[in-house]
């Protein structure tokens, strides 16, 4: 367990990719602090499994539309584990609206949950490893940080951030033994994915299965969705000394998406 010892804070880790990453990570040694909504008994469970793993685990709920929230889930960190040594941004929401009618709150939600909260995290994230001179910041980006598709304006705008945004952070601190990476997975099959499947369907006019087929996997050569663990695996092979090198990227688990 190579990450024993280690600290990791994970962003919408609820459910999800995120509850993947925690789980892959706990596997290797690393506490766990998780953040996102859901049943409380699901929550509690998760954390217990997590503890069970890696011998300690934590949840904070912070809203992370809130800075102020987002600072105060650092400080806990801090307090119950440690400073995160491991920084996953995967929090994330989804809305599917022609530009010209795209709900202006949804349009500032998905903005504050996927772009913005991930730069207040590692804000405060980053002090600690510098002093360390060790940390991992991965962000979980998408086929959509390099390509657009039609009617998701605000998820395209802060996925392509997010890349961009984990390049500077790559650059600032190449030197102080931390990388930064944006995992860009293709379409994975998740609640944020099942979820946006019936506004597609009103959308575009199209059955369930046709969405799936059709749109959701059409650009997606291999024709299957990416699995969770999949996209687990690579945040913990980042998380290696093997990959210390590695920064800046995105790297892409798209089953050939990018490469038409």
């Amino acid at each position: 367990m190579f990450l024993q010892g280690k600290i990791a804070l994970i962003t919408g880790s609820t459910s999800g990719i995120g509850l993947g990453y925690a789980r892959a990570l706990a596997a290797q040694g690393a506490h766990i602090m998780i953040n996102g909504f859901g049943d409380e008994s699901d929550i509690n469970a998760y954390v217990e499994e997590l503890k069970q793993q890696s011998g300690d685990a934590a949840y904070c709920g912070a809203d992370l539309t809130r800075p102020s929230e987002i600072r105060d889930m650092m400080s806990y960190c801090q307090e119950r584990l440690g400073a995160p040594d491991i920084v996953i941004n995967n929090a994330g929401i989804q809305n599917v609206a022609p530009v010209d009618e795209f709900p202006e709150e949804k349009w500032d939600e998905i903005i504050a949950i996927i772009l913005s909260s991930a730069f207040h995290v590692t804000k405060a994230a980053l002090p600690a490893m510098k002093e360390r001179g060790w940390g991992r910041i991965i962000n979980t980006g998408s086929m959509h940080s390099l390509v657009a598709s039609p009617y998701k304006s605000a998820y395209n705008a802060a996925k392509h951030g997010i890349s961009g945004f984990t390049k500077t952070i790559a650059l600032e601190v190449a030197e102080q033994g931390i990388t930064a990476n944006t995992i860009c997975p293709g379409y994975v099959w998740t609640p944020l994915v099942e979820g946006q499947i019936p506004d597609t369907m009103k959308t575009r006019g199209l059955t369930r299965d046709k969405v799936i087929n059709d749109v959701l996997l059409a650009n997606q050569p291999a024709k299957k969705f990416v699995t969770i663990e999949q996209v687990a695996a690579m945040a913990v092979y980042l998380c290696r000394e093997e990959a210390a090198i590695i920064t800046g990227s995105d790297i892409k688990i798209d089953g050939g998406w990018t490469a038409q």
